[in-house]
């Protein structure tokens, strides 16, 4: 076997089947560099050639991007490449028409006065030929040979004189095609022309083969410093007095008629650039009429959804954009007194809602006071009595909760809360929950585990929302768990911490992981609220992330349990980019499935990001950090936007406590860290237990 050839195991093909022979060459490189580089979208190969791109394409970068948002720009180049188009295309049909007519007329005058000339030519070679044969022979015969050479030179000068400076006359010798000149008829021409140069050697053929005329097209030649020209020849082979054939040419220069072509291209570049300009200004001026308007609506839509909704177009005139502006400032009239009257209605329901929730303050405490002082006599009582005494304190509980939560919810609705910021660690939060579920979770029989809080998780926030949002997805999954097992995550990564609350109950069905925020929604009806839930829970949750700047999201499959992520940044200005906590737990059952076939789960170790949120979310945590930095007031009308308008309120920085710091990881060998470790194990940290 050849040193470079290889084998190919059975079954598979070889792996030089495909390999070039020969050297390669330069277009073959290029070709390669084409294709795989410029044609690609880049040049990956020289970074000379990329920086040669660069450096074409920054120019045209302004341009293109003028040229996407100017749309008068788009319809002026436009109409002036049109019009530019369709000049040069008129100018070369009219030029051409010039041409040809000139050309023709030029061709019917020269074969009309070459004609005369060739019959003129025959006359006097008959003429000369009859009064030398009268003559006798022998001596005179013998001068008439001799002067046959002047008798040529006579006739050349003799016809072009009649043209006085039109044409030009050249004689040549039948033969002169083959280079054969004997009989001392040497080529003879007037006005110092070339007649060597200035005749085709294809006319002297045709000429020599034919007896008829024939012409051609040529550059005139002359002996002197005189500029060649162009010109149309005609050429006729005619005898001599003697009988001896030769060559008669009239050259007819053609500079008039290319003064006359020249001033007609002249004329019409001239015409042709004026329409052009001129088409272009009043392309210009026309679509400036409807464009204007345009962006005039455009300006004004754009400070109505800022806010400003008093602002009008200016209409004059009843044409088509005169409409336009009407019906446009109907438009914004109707939005305007919709709106007005959607902010008075919400601002009735919010000042309803609050006024009922003070008002009923009062009648509740006097009503509470008696409560109480039936329940601590409930011993007294028969056990029916007794019982409805302890069934009147619990409702009180609830119906005080749910005022409670409706004057929070209101806030949020205001635009009235307030974030107290301050680094805190979400370890103490998280334990602080948990030590408040354990009787629930007790009573469950329910075992809470936390995960990830070998390391301290500090961020910028406020300790007593993010502990009511924690107390709320907690105790949703000890209830929703039935009797399993809850794991809460943390960590963090980059600019974010995260905290997901994990239970393996009921779960959620498809559709219901957005639903589960709104007000008073419950995935069940049916189930009995035993912890005495008002279900505003969640939504007061959301509203406290979104015043962080963060994401309160929720995952669940049926049957499988769910599990919920609060995200928020480590510094309250920081906007999010990502959660360090998938939304998906690894143990959910598609994950699952993906690995039990050995596929990859897709998520892997990246952070698991986000879409976008809303924008009145977006717009909150703008508003919130805006304010941190500043400490002004919203622009906007907090009453018209629910949920907008939140202040953050820092407190003076302090460090952590010490009891915060890192603990010495005393616990297994190589146990990660919550910030940048694996995170998913269920099995590592605290369990805690109900008392």
């Amino acid at each position: 076997m050849s040193r470079g050839s290889a084998a190919s195991a059975p079954g598979q093909p070889g792996a030089r089947a495909e390999r070039p022979v020969g050297r390669k060459t330069a277009g073959s490189r290029w070709e390669r560099l084409v294709q795989g580089g410029l044609l690609q979208g880049g040049v990956q190969g020289s970074p000379v050639l990329r920086l040669f791109m660069r450096w074409v394409r920054r120019p045209l970068l302004p341009v293109m991007r003028l040229w996407r948002r100017n749309i008068q720009l788009k319809i002026v180049v436009t109409t002036l490449l049109m019009s530019l188009g369709v000049v040069l295309l008129l100018g070369f049909v009219v030029i051409g028409q010039v041409r040809n007519g000139l050309l023709d007329a030029k061709v019917r005058a020269s074969q009309s006065q070459a004609t005369g000339g060739f019959a003129v030519a025959k006359q006097k070679a008959d003429t000369a030929a009859a009064s030398s044969g009268g003559g006798g022979s022998g001596a005179e015969g013998r001068s008439a040979q001799s002067v046959s050479p002047q008798w040529m030179s006579d006739l050349v000068e003799s016809l072009s004189s009649g043209g006085q400076g039109a044409f030009d006359v050249v004689t040549l010798s039948a033969s002169a095609a083959t280079g054969d000149e004997s009989g001392g008829r040497g080529p003879r021409s007037s006005g110092n022309v070339d007649p060597a140069a200035s005749v085709p050697e294809d006319l002297r053929r045709r000429v020599d083969t034919s007896m008829v005329a024939a012409q051609s097209y040529t550059r005139v030649v002359y002996t002197d410093e005189k500029d060649s020209q162009p010109a149309l020849v005609i050429g006729k082979q005619v005898n001599d007095p003697k009988g001896n054939p030769y060559q008669l040419y009239y050259l007819f220069p053609l500079t008039q008629e290319e003064k006359s072509l020249s001033l007609v291209k002249g004329t019409l570049a001239t015409a042709g650039l004026f329409v052009v300009v001129l088409l272009g200004a009043i392309a210009w001026l026309v679509v400036r009429q409807v464009v204007t308007p345009v962006r005039m609506a455009a300006g004004i839509a754009e400070r109505l959804s800022a806010g400003r909704l008093q602002e009008r177009m200016k209409v004059t005139g009843e044409d088509d954009i005169a409409r336009l502006g009407e019906a446009f400032n109907k438009m914004a009239q109707s939005l305007q007194l919709k709106i007005q009257q959607l902010e008075e209605l919400s601002r009735m329901q919010r000042r309803f809602v609050s006024d009922v929730s003070h008002e009923l303050r009062t009648p509740l405490t006097t009503v509470r006071m008696a409560a109480d002082v039936i329940h601590d006599a409930r011993a007294d009582f028969d056990p029916m009595t007794a019982r409805s005494a302890e069934l009147l304190a619990d409702q009180l509980d609830r119906f005080e909760t749910l005022l409670a939560d409706l004057l929070e919810i209101s806030r949020f609705d205001a635009g009235a809360a307030a974030l107290e910021a301050e680094p805190i660690d979400l370890r103490e939060v998280v334990r602080r929950v948990i030590s408040g579920a354990e009787p629930l979770a007790e009573r469950k029989g329910s075992r809470i585990r936390v995960v990830g809080d070998q390391q301290p998780v500090v961020a910028e926030a406020d300790a007593r929302r993010v502990e009511r949002v924690l107390r709320n997805l907690v105790v949703n999954a000890v209830e929703h768990g039935d009797g399993k097992d809850v794991v809460v995550k943390l960590a963090s990564a980059g600019g974010a911490v995260a905290i997901a609350v994990r239970d393996y109950g009921v779960g959620l069905k498809p559709g219901e992981a957005t639903r589960v925020f709104s007000r008073f929604w419950r995935a069940d009806p049916a189930r009995a609220r035993t912890t005495g839930g008002t279900g505003l829970g969640l939504s007061i949750a959301l509203e406290d992330a979104r015043l962080h700047g963060g994401w309160l999201q929720a995952w669940g499959e049926p049957g499988g349990g769910s599990q919920f992520r609060l995200t928020l940044p480590r510094t309250a200005d920081e906007p999010l980019r990502g959660s360090p906590i998938p939304l998906e737990p690894k143990d959910s059952r598609r994950n699952r499935g993906l690995d039990d076939a050995g596929l990859p789960r897709g998520g892997g170790n990246k952070l698991a990001t986000v879409p976008v949120q809303p924008s009145g979310e977006s717009a909150s945590a703008r508003a919130a950090m805006g304010a941190r930095q500043g400490g002004a007031a919203p622009t906007a009308d907090p009453t018209a936007l629910p949920g907008n308008g939140a202040r953050v309120v820092p407190r003076p920085a302090r460090p952590v406590r010490p009891q915060d710091s890192p603990r010495p990881a005393t616990g297994e060998a190589g146990a990660p860290s919550g910030g940048g470790g694996r995170t998913d194990d269920v099995e590592e940290g605290k369990a805690f237990r109900g008392r």
